[in-house]
């Protein structure tokens, strides 16, 4: 059978619902960020980050909680093909905090949790077949049930030519050796689990764990005495992790020091946060080890994925993607801080982002005052029309991927909430229509708080009036409103699209909005996405694509906006900004729904009517703009 992924990891999956105060008791914390948690879970998605073909076998709630990790891991790139629904038990859920570089408190939700019903009947043989490695840890060791379904992987494993690794994962607390209130203990003597781990280490290819997880899994707290104790029982290639010593790996005899064995390079970074560091260091090590790098080269990935690990927040979402791991050896440590490090962070964002939106049909209907001003308009009317608008952009999109919209929430917050979960892309305007200079919404708040309130998935789309002629002071109040919104949006996890229109406030050639696009780079601002007007020169789109590609070569890329030009005036457009790759599609509105909202809102079109004119509309630019770039991937073939 063919090896269609690189390694599954199998055991443990939970929420983590990570504080997000730091430095205070857990008591204390006021609120919290969801992530992926479980450390089979944290390695598949770190190791699908640096490229590898990864799965998970464990179990999830059938509820929101379940839900999210299988929705999660997808995005992350992990195969779910073994992420298994239990009807009758909740997902695991974990409360974690930040009270120092040394204590992190935390409390298991795990009392008959869903990942520890996994048996041998949920087992697959097809399913372990298709792997080039099985990836296991401790706490699946520690129930005759789950024991049976780890040791059912790690023999199919065997029979079908793959590699076994166990990262012994001590938690004590896990293992019935601590209460509730320890769930940060990491290590307590136990003659029975030490007996339970070396009954099943001469499974293993390679085991991980740091000096204390290999106390237990040897039996005695002398590390070179409890490695070879495991060597006893085990030809596996041993790492052994050693904190701000890095880490050391024994391919035969233990010697006589812990430095003698095989190391890579370590990093000096300040630590910020344990919690998750081993994951993030297995991923690297799972990495180099998969691609036969050599010893030294897995533990330097697997050191400077630790330390990414330890200088971010979260476990998962701190793990690096394998562009940002190059770009990190190559370049070294600029600041201890990684997490203040400017260059490191947008790199660590851009190449961490998640869907495919390589094609964008965007309907924009986020206009206020545009829809205010047609007669017989009141705020109910264009809220119900926006879901009207919702509707057709809906029927055109049919569930594909690459259709999305535009939507305020102050006169269209029906239409947003309708939206959530239909697969469509959705922006979202902050800034109050025809300022210049640039005002918000006031849903933002003075301090732009208001994001928090956001969900995940809505892009903060800021549209101002600006122009490299405006007078400095003028430039300047704006470039400062623009960068504000900007780490507001970037420190709510939430991308940020910035539309710039100079037309309206002077004249522009070719060069215009590539100066434009340098300036904000140069003050920091790094778009996911740029939405600019339709140029009708071809010099003039390749001046802004070179501008943008010049300083962010991850940037999600370029829509297109309308301005009410006419359906033809938009093809011609659409022709010549299809000829550049970075240009991803379009955001138009009012060609689309102009002439069905003055006829609604003066009542002479019915609900029924105006979807139906708004999809051929919307479906006439789809068109228009697939037949443009189709023509382009067929020149190039």
């Amino acid at each position: 059978m063919q090896k269609d992924l690189d390694l599954i990891t199998i055991g443990r999956s939970s929420v983590d619902l990570y504080g997000g105060q730091v430095g205070g008791r857990l008591e204390d914390m006021r609120s919290f960020d969801k992530y992926l948690g479980g450390s089979p879970t944290n390695m598949a998605a770190g190791t699908a980050r640096l490229g590898l073909r990864s799965a998970v076998l464990t179990k999830v709630g059938d509820e929101h909680m379940g839900r999210f990790i299988r929705e999660e891991l997808a995005r992350e790139g992990v195969d779910t093909t073994g992420v298994l629904t239990d009807p009758d038990r909740l997902t695991a859920l974990v409360l974690l905090g930040i009270r120092d570089e040394n204590q992190f408190p935390l409390i298991f939700y795990r009392e008959n949790c869903a990942d520890m019903a996994l048996t041998e009947d949920d087992v697959d043989e097809a399913f372990i077949a298709r792997a080039r490695a099985v990836v296991a840890t401790g706490t699946h060791l520690s129930h005759p049930k789950t024991e049976a379904a780890v040791i059912k992987a790690l023999q199919l494993a065997r029979q079908h030519g793959a590699r076994r690794a166990l990262d012994i994962d001590y938690r004590p607390n896990l293992w019935g050796l601590a209460g509730h209130d320890a769930g940060e203990e990491r290590f307590i003597a136990s003659d029975a689990v030490t007996e339970k781990l070396q009954s099943h280490l001469q499974y293993f290819d390679l085991i991980v764990g740091t000096e204390e997880e290999f106390h237990i899994a040897g039996g005695t707290t002398d590390t070179l005495s409890a490695l070879r104790a495991v060597r006893a029982v085990s030809d596996a290639t041993l790492v052994c992790k050693r904190g701000a010593a890095g880490a050391v790996a024994f391919v035969g005899d233990i010697p006589g020091s812990l430095d003698d064995g095989q190391t890579g390079p370590g990093f000096p970074i300040e630590i910020f946060n344990v919690l998750g560091a081993g994951d993030g260091f297995m991923s690297g090590l799972l990495k180099g080890w998969l691609d036969d790098a050599g010893w030294p080269t897995a533990l330097q990935y697997a050191n400077a994925c630790g330390a990414f690990a330890v200088s971010r927040h979260g476990c998962t979402p701190a793990y690096p993607s394998w562009a940002e791991l190059q770009f990190f050896l190559q370049r070294g440590v600029i600041r201890p801080d990684l997490r203040n490090d400017a260059e490191l962070d947008q790199i660590h964002w851009s190449t961490n982002r998640k869907g495919d939106w390589s094609t964008m049909r965007v309907f924009a209907f986020d206009h206020r005052i545009q829809m205010e001003d047609l007669a017989g308009a009141t705020p109910a009317k264009i809220g119900a029309f926006k879901e009207l608008c919702l509707d057709a952009c809906a029927a055109v999109a049919g569930g594909r991927p690459g259709y999305g919209l535009l939507c305020d929430s102050r006169l269209g917050r029906a239409a947003l909430q309708k939206a959530a979960g239909q697969g469509l892309w959705i922006g979202r305007p902050v800034e109050w229509p025809g300022s210049r200079p640039l005002k918000l919404e006031p849903e933002l708040g003075p301090d732009f708080g208001g994001l928090s309130e956001w969900p995940a998935d809505h892009v903060v789309k800021c549209l101002f009036f600006y122009h490299p002629d405006d007078d400095a002071a003028a430039r300047a109040e704006q470039e400062a409103t623009v960068l504000r919104v900007f780490h507001a949006a970037r420190r709510n996890r939430l991308e940020f699209l910035l539309e710039v229109i100079p037309s309206k406030v002077g004249p522009v050639d070719d060069s215009t909005n590539a100066a434009i696009i340098r300036r904000f780079y140069n003050i920091g601002v790094y778009p996911d996405w740029w939405k600019l007007e339709p140029m009708r020169s071809e010099a003039a789109w390749d001046a802004a694509c070179t501008a943008i590609a010049q300083n962010d070569p991850h940037t999600r890329g370029i829509v297109v906006l309308g301005l009410a030009a006419e359906e033809t005036a938009l093809a011609e457009s659409f022709q010549i900004a299809a000829r550049f790759p970075l240009v991803k599609g379009f955001a138009v509105g009012r060609t689309i729904f102009g002439a069905a909202a003055e006829d609604w809102m003066a009542g002479r079109m019915s609900d029924a009517a105006a979807v139906t004119q708004m999809r051929h509309n919307y479906t006439r630019l789809c068109e228009i703009w697939d037949t443009a770039r189709d023509k382009l991937r067929k020149d190039a073939a």
